[in-house]
């Protein structure tokens, strides 16, 4: 089996997993409309839209606290991290990473942001990342940035759920077809 051929399977088991969680009651879905729950809609994976990026993190103290809108208006307290420099078919993009207050060494980020498609393919209110970090050989911070893991926030399907919504900074002006989508025939 290939590198390709193993990314796509890890994907698709993913999503896989994701299904069986919602199918099993455990996620979102309201319990009346697990029967017509078949699986999420997802945009074919495609290895382009995964990134290893240089986490540049914040200094101590620096800015780090901030507070993210939500879904219901009630304010989110996290810490901004630091940020990520992906290369999207728009160019280079700059994204901002959070973590929760006081995470020093975070094993991931979380990711907001919305693009081009929200709203018509996918969740208006944008979509999320949970991004493992790691440490290059030479020490440095990475984050797998892979838009392919993309997922709805839980208010997509409920509203009994507040979500923090993407900053500014993490609004993208193209489109990401990579990761969860709307159902139905969009593209």
């Amino acid at each position: 089996m290939s590198g390709n051929d193993s990314y796509l399977e890890a994907v698709q088991d993913f999503r896989a997993r994701k299904d069986a969680h919602f199918a099993g009651g455990q996620g979102p879905i309201d319990p009346a409309g697990l029967a017509d729950f078949h699986g999420l809609s997802y945009y074919p994976p495609d290895p382009a839209w995964s990134f290893m990026a240089a986490l540049k993190p914040l200094p101590q103290g620096e800015g780090t606290e901030v507070t993210l809108e939500t879904s219901t208006g009630e304010p989110r307290v996290m810490a901004r991290f630091g940020q990520v420099v992906v290369e999207l078919p728009g160019g280079e993009r700059t994204l901002s990473v959070f973590t929760p207050l006081g995470e020093e060494a975070p094993a991931r980020v979380f990711i907001p942001f919305r693009d081009a498609t929200s709203g018509q393919e996918t969740y208006g209110a944008g979509r999320y990342l949970d991004a493992p970090v790691g440490r290059g050989e030479s020490g440095e911070l990475l984050v797998q940035v892979d838009f392919n893991l993309a997922y709805h926030p839980y208010c997509a399907y409920s509203a009994g759920w507040t979500c923090p919504l993407p900053p500014s900074e993490n609004v993208l002006p193209e489109p990401v077809r990579a990761g969860e989508k709307l159902p139905g025939p969009q593209a």
